[in-house]
């Protein structure tokens, strides 16, 4: 198993008799990419502000590599690259011009120096921006700016926060991928509130509300949550919703686009079975028949909405 880049648990943050985050814990290994995701006021910005060193926790501890970025923490943030939501651009300086001026920052050997912009900006592909001034470019082009300044010191976790908002679509399929290249070598963690974002770049997902995690699994377990107790039915005869209700196992009927039924059931009460033999002797003409699919903004708001009446 991979090697733990990152680690944190139990984090709480309080601003008086407010806590802003409680009880949050972390653990990402390398080559992973976690996606990080809540509503406004979740806590999400938070919790970045506290793995990047930047803001204290009131408790709770946070290791990089092995090392207390609380007792250590020079060592610790030389070790993470961070692009915060708004880039941290100077838009008067060339793309190589900022990423000497970064490489500088983060304590690069000198003799270290020019291989690795080389190389932040081949990864990022400005390879051909090198001399074009940053306030010259598009927003897309100023992302991967932001992002080769967070790799220009070759670091083991990339922490990056909403890096594609505000692109347009192309921009934004162009940062996804280099999102997904980044987390072939470094350890990232992706802070958004694109759910359909994390699960095309994502080996595992968190999502955060009030202060507190309340999903924490892979994408693989995000996708069987989706699926749920459901099943799709296509009906070319369908029957009056009380009679579909009626079947062992079904508790609810609802109507769906393009004439379909969504039937949910309670777990271990599948009425697959009965289903196919009621369509084939009362001839309702059954054409489809699969697992319902939750959207992820579904998923979303169902286990915000559940902790919320905990």
């Amino acid at each position: 198993m991979n090697e733990i880049t990152l680690l944190a648990s139990d984090l709480t943050r309080r601003y008086g008799s407010h806590t802003a985050v409680n009880g949050v814990g972390f653990e990402l290994r390398q080559g992973e990419v976690l996606g990080f995701l809540g509503p406004n006021g979740a806590g999400k910005s938070t919790t970045m502000q506290m793995l990047t060193g930047n803001l204290a926790p009131s408790s709770g501890s946070i290791e990089i590599c092995g090392i207390d970025l609380l007792e250590r923490p020079k060592a610790a943030k030389a070790l993470i690259g961070y692009l915060p939501e708004t880039p941290p651009l100077y838009r008067d300086l060339s793309v190589h011009e900022f990423l000497t001026l970064s490489a500088k920052l983060h304590r690069v050997p000198r003799k270290q120096m020019s291989a690795l912009v080389e190389r932040a900006k081949l990864r990022c592909g400005l390879d051909q921006a090198g001399g074009k001034l940053i306030g010259s470019l598009s927003k897309g082009y100023q992302q991967r700016v932001g992002i080769a300044q967070a790799i220009v010191h070759n670091p083991r976790v990339v922490i990056l926060d909403e890096p594609t908002v505000g692109l347009d679509p192309i921009q934004i399929r162009e940062i996804r991928e280099l999102i997904r290249e980044l987390g072939g070598e470094h350890s990232v963690i992706l802070s958004t509130h694109i759910l359909p974002e994390v699960e095309s770049i994502c080996d595992r997902v968190q999502i955060m509300h009030q202060g507190q995690l309340v999903f924490s699994d892979s994408i693989d377990a995000l996708r069987r949550y989706r699926q749920g107790n459901t099943l799709e039915v296509g009906l070319r005869h369908p029957p009056a919703p009380g009679e579909l209700e009626a079947i062992n196992g079904v508790s609810r009927v609802e109507a769906a686009e393009d004439g379909l039924w969504r039937l949910h059931f309670a777990p271990g009460g599948d009425p697959t079975d009965t289903l196919v033999a009621l369509a084939a002797e009362r001839r309702w003409g059954l054409f489809r028949l699969q697992p319902a699919q939750t959207s992820l903004e579904e998923v979303f708001v169902h286990l915000t909405r559940s902790e919320a009446l905990v």
